[in-house]
């Protein structure tokens, strides 16, 4: 799956083409999932459904990402800074405007990024110290999405898939990586559900937005708050 353009720092993607679904209310959709998973993808689908603001991560405008590949040890902390201090501003913007959106990926998953670098030995110890301590600041200041979307992937279909898309910064990208970065997704899911409605989706088996759209309604609006979406079923 290809991923939409990168926004930040110009603001939301807005889809005027089609009226505001109002049948969720106001809602706070975050989309979470490996590398290459769909997200951007599903963000872009969702928001024209649903006539709601898209907010992509950042991406093209990045300044640290090429070097984050090519020597990912040394800007390992400059790289998690810059993204948590990017997602920050984003996730404020969606609270203040006030409005439904859908972000392509949380400020909460920069957490599992930050975890696996230095349990990988890719991060200082102090160096996670401190990014630890900064997100337990900002994290006072920030709203829990109504649901996230977890968009459930292998590290082998992670490493296709960015194969795929032939980014230049990700071809350093190995298998290994990917696994610890996997294992992290595990534990993060099985937390952030205690407090966040969870939506776990294999997205190849959901081929539309419309779909998606009625899986969110079907588990959203359910009381549990970590759902296992195996296939849709239109007569559910």
């Amino acid at each position: 799956m290809t991923a939409a353009p990168a926004a930040a720092g110009s603001g939301p993607v807005v889809a005027p083409k089609k009226a505001v679904d109002d049948s969720l209310g106001t809602i706070f959709i975050g989309i979470a999932g490996m590398i290459g998973a769909g997200k951007s993808t599903l963000a872009t689908a969702l928001g024209g459904h649903l006539g709601i603001d898209v907010h992509y991560e950042p991406v093209a405008d990045n300044e640290y990402l090429a070097d984050f590949y090519r020597d990912t040890a040394r800007y390992s902390f400059a790289m998690q800074v810059y993204l948590l201090n990017r997602r920050f501003q984003q996730h404020q913007e969606i609270i203040w405007r006030g409005r439904s959106a859908v972000q392509d990926r949380t400020i909460y998953e920069d957490s599992i990024f930050a975890k696996m670098l230095a349990a990988t030995g890719l991060m200082d110890e102090r160096d996670y110290r401190t990014y630890q301590q900064l997100f337990r600041h900002m994290s006072n200041f920030m709203c829990k999405p109504s649901c996230i979307i977890y968009l459930d992937v292998s590290p082998q279909s992670s490493l296709e898939r960015i194969k795929m898309r032939s980014r230049d910064v990700e071809a350093t990208i190995k298998l290994e990586y990917l696994e610890a970065l996997y294992e992290g997704y595990q534990e993060f899911v099985q937390s952030i559900s205690k407090v966040v409605p969870v939506i776990r989706v294999d997205y190849d088996r959901f081929a539309t937005a419309e779909e998606m759209a009625d899986v969110i309604r079907r588990e959203y609006l359910d009381v549990s708050f970590l759902r296992q979406a195996t296939r849709f079923d239109p007569t559910r």
